[in-house]
């Protein structure tokens, strides 16, 4: 693993640690970074040492400021459709990982960086972290399917969650 990784992976007493590092990029998704965080997510899950995930962002401003606007607007009508499938699979593989997920939100959570945190289990943020869709603002919709989240009926992490002990 380098510093330069868009996904750093920390393991450390049964806490598997993921941060997005992009931090020029308030650590923006773009195909790397979903490719690499499913990839450790897949590691993850069939490690039975971890016990629960922490996925944080690098740098002091932001968790995720969500999709990487300049990615999106170079890349081709279908490579953008395959970035948001794989956005949504990526936040489907957090929500059934089997594992508690904590979305460790430490500076701005916007579009596809909030839906990121709405798939996970829990989330606990700093007091100046922000959060949003600044998407519709250029006529844009969440393209990972999180806003859908707010809606379902109770998720198998929240499920899960009323089955922890309160020592967890």
């Amino acid at each position: 693993m380098s510093s330069t990784d868009p996904v750093l992976y920390q393991q450390t007493a049964g806490i598997a640690w993921l941060t997005l590092n992009r931090p020029a990029a308030l650590n923006a998704l773009n195909q790397e970074l979903l490719q690499q965080l499913a990839m450790r997510l897949t590691q993850i899950q069939a490690d039975e040492a971890v016990k629960a995930v922490i996925i944080t962002g690098s740098g002091e401003k932001a968790f995720c400021a969500g999709a990487d606007i300049a990615y999106l607007h170079q890349a081709s009508p279908l490579a953008v459709r395959e970035f948001a499938q794989q956005g949504i699979a990526v936040n489907q593989q957090i929500e059934t990982l089997g594992k508690p997920v904590i979305a460790a939100i430490n500076g701005y959570a916007l579009g596809g960086g909030l839906e990121l945190a709405e798939s996970c289990w829990l989330r606990v943020a700093v007091s100046t972290a922000r959060f949003g869709h600044p998407e519709v603002k250029i006529g844009a919709v969440a393209g990972f399917g999180g806003t859908c989240l707010l809606y379902t009926s109770p998720s198998p992490r929240d499920r899960t969650r009323s089955r922890m002990p309160s020592s967890a």
